[in-house]
């Protein structure tokens, strides 16, 4: 008994020793990635493209995957139906600004059950649009982030909404 106390003893010391000394240390903290940053400017909560539904195809920058979606705009809220089908992210506020006749646009939408945020900010010109996004997933342990750019045009508002509830 006494020769395994004095082995936990001099165990215990050379731990101490080692972590006194800085010669070991460890961080349970990842760094984090920030969201996208949206231009400042003079957004408002317009409902100007409410009613309207896109399609649009894209990419996930980092590896290239090809990626298609519908966005529909509706009661001053914006539903991405990858992201609904994904996490159940529900409908988000959306805001907008004008710019010489461009609907400038930007959403914020968070997966209610896991640590999911994807920030989209875009420019609707007639039926064309053009977006670009980040889904940023933060843990304690690692933060990952994917780059969306993608474009599409508009679509039927009714079969949209038909598919997002």
């Amino acid at each position: 008994m006494e020769i395994v106390v004095t082995q936990i003893i001099q165990v215990a010391a050379i731990a101490l020793a080692t972590l006194g000394t800085g010669a070991a240390t460890m961080s349970v903290m990842n760094e984090d990635i920030p969201d996208m940053q949206v231009p400042e400017g003079a957004w408002t909560s317009s409902g100007a493209l409410d009613g309207r539904a896109f399609t649009v195809y894209g990419t996930d920058v980092g590896s290239g995957a090809v990626l298609e979606d519908d966005l529909v705009f509706r009661d001053g809220t914006f539903q991405s139906v990858d992201c609904q089908n994904y996490c159940d992210f529900g409908w988000s506020d959306y805001q907008t600004k004008d710019i010489d006749g461009v609907i400038h646009f930007t959403a914020t939408t968070i997966c209610p059950d896991a640590p999911h945020t994807v920030v989209f900010y875009g420019q609707v010109s007639g039926d064309t649009i053009a977006l670009e996004g980040t889904w940023t997933t933060r843990r304690w342990y690692w933060t990952n982030q994917i780059v969306i750019e993608a474009s599409g045009t508009a679509t039927d508002f009714d079969a949209a909404t038909e598919i997002t509830g």
